[in-house]
């Protein structure tokens, strides 16, 4: 079965209003940014998606990538581990004029979550959170002398990954620290979009190199030469 899409358009096709999206990416490293713009694009020509529930490390950082959605207004709620950057104004912004939601994360227990998600495990406990806000209304368990909170699986419509080589099935691997929530995202969501810097023949990836297999993905799109959000951040490049 041939994965590939032509190009970044056909790639997000059915990322419709209210969904919630996943993003692969530990700050810029393993940043969908070119998947993430060709939403933005969308948006522009036609005032969709918005409403979206995105799911990611952070909140985004300067004026490109999930900060350029949260601008555009596409983002109704984060959920995350760290909403704060080196330029965290277009969350803090939007999130102080109540124009969007907050669930806080802590970071492995936001992995966690995906994990269970796309394992199929609706519920886990860790002590993480105890005794903090981020505990509250949640079930209490004690273990071994030790309470433990009952954190939900995490699951979503969509997620939008950035991998170094896909073959036509769909079988990844990554760039080093580039791999982070990504393996994870694609098991979580019912669709799993990536965009990748080459693709080859299927075969040409061993068997034993696969990180993401290719039943969990849905849609291939080649990105060579893809930018990182760090260089455009000190470039001062705004998604405009």
């Amino acid at each position: 079965m041939d994965k590939t899409v032509a190009g970044l358009p056909e790639a997000i096709a059915g990322i419709e209003d209210g969904m919630a999206v996943m993003i692969g990416g530990f700050g810029g490293a393993g940043a969908p940014i070119e998947l993430i713009h060709a939403l933005i694009d969308r948006f522009r020509a036609t005032g969709s998606p918005k409403d979206l529930t995105v799911i990611n490390n952070n909140a985004g950082n300067g004026r490109i990538g999930i900060a350029a959605m949260i601008d555009e207004g596409m983002v109704a709620k984060m959920v995350c581990s760290f909403p704060r950057s080196s330029d965290p104004r277009a969350f803090t912004e939007k999130y102080l004029a109540g124009e969007i939601g907050l669930e806080l994360v802590p970071q492995g227990t936001l992995a966690e979550r995906i994990r269970a998600g796309g394992a199929g495990i609706p519920a886990f406990y860790t002590p993480t959170t105890y005794g903090t806000d981020l505990a509250k209304g949640k079930p209490v368990a004690e273990f071994e002398g030790r309470n433990y909170v009952q954190e939900r699986w995490l699951k979503a419509d969509v997620a939008l990954i950035k991998a170094e080589l896909a073959d036509p099935h769909g079988n990844l691997t990554y760039r080093k620290a580039a791999r982070n929530f990504s393996p994870l995202m694609a098991m979580a969501a019912a669709t799993t979009i990536v965009q990748a810097s080459k693709i080859v023949a299927a075969g040409q990836i061993e068997p034993e190199h696969v990180v993401t297999p290719g039943i969990f993905v849905d849609r291939v799109v080649e990105v060579r030469d893809a930018a990182q959000e760090e260089a455009l951040i000190r470039a001062g490049v705004e998604y405009a």
